[in-house]
């Protein structure tokens, strides 16, 4: 079973979280404060956090922080704070994706899945090969094969793509893109990222006006979909 540790200090929210949760046949533990968040994670190797960044005793990206310290674990921000770099400091911190309240369970729920599918290893996959609908990145060999045909990137661009691809489904950040491709004296320059992000799209996409495979998550960074 799969088990989800819920961390957020409204009684409230945890009581429907759990109920839903345990319908679902998850295993849910609960935690109302950051310290016992950690602890229990701990103690209970938690296989996704659904976590509440306002906490009573210390901000939730510390608990992130905390974390990522030594667990990959999938960790779903729950949180009232709409401001973009709010988001972004969680998702910079380590968190895998971000959903704001109010919230819809389903929508919560389908993105706890799709963490946790992520985080699991396939049997027998070989991760170094991302295959899509349109074209194939091969890790390993550095290539990106489009309908039988190389296609030819240039170090920039494949960097960007090597970074995206290897965080699949997560959202990355304009601000962690930016610092692993270009290094920490670009973390503003978020021009270089539409640029570069266009020309992807041009040779990769199947319709670069309408993309499918590089999604634009305004304001905060860029998701690639398989």
């Amino acid at each position: 079973m799969t088990r989800v540790l819920v961390v957020d200090d409204e009684p409230q929210i945890v009581r429907a979280l759990v109920i839903n949760l345990k319908a679902r046949k998850y295993e849910v533990d609960a935690a109302h404060d950051g310290a016992s968040a950690l602890e229990l994670a701990a103690a209970r190797h938690p296989d996704v956090v659904v976590l509440d960044l306002g906490l009573p005793d210390m901000d939730g990206v510390e608990v992130i922080k905390g974390l990522r310290g030594w667990t990959r674990v999938p960790i779903i921000v729950l949180s009232a704070r709409h401001a973009s770099d709010e988001k972004v400091e969680a998702l910079d911190a380590g968190a895998d994706d971000y959903v704001t309240k109010p919230f819809g369970m389903d929508e919560l729920l389908a993105r706890m899945r799709a963490a946790v599918r992520r985080a699991e290893p396939v049997a027998g996959e070989d991760d170094s090969l991302v295959t899509t609908e349109a074209f194939t990145v091969d890790l390993a060999a550095k290539k990106v094969n489009k309908g039988g045909t190389d296609i030819r990137l240039t170090p920039t661009e494949w960097h960007l793509l090597e970074v995206l691809v290897r965080n699949a489904g997560r959202l990355v950040s304009q601000t962690q893109l930016l610092q692993e491709v270009w290094g920490p004296a670009y973390r503003t320059e978020t021009n270089y990222l539409r640029v570069y992000l266009a020309q992807l799209r041009r040779k990769l996409e199947a319709d670069p006006s309408h993309p499918r495979h590089f999604i634009t998550e305004a304001g905060m960074g860029y998701r690639f979909e398989p």
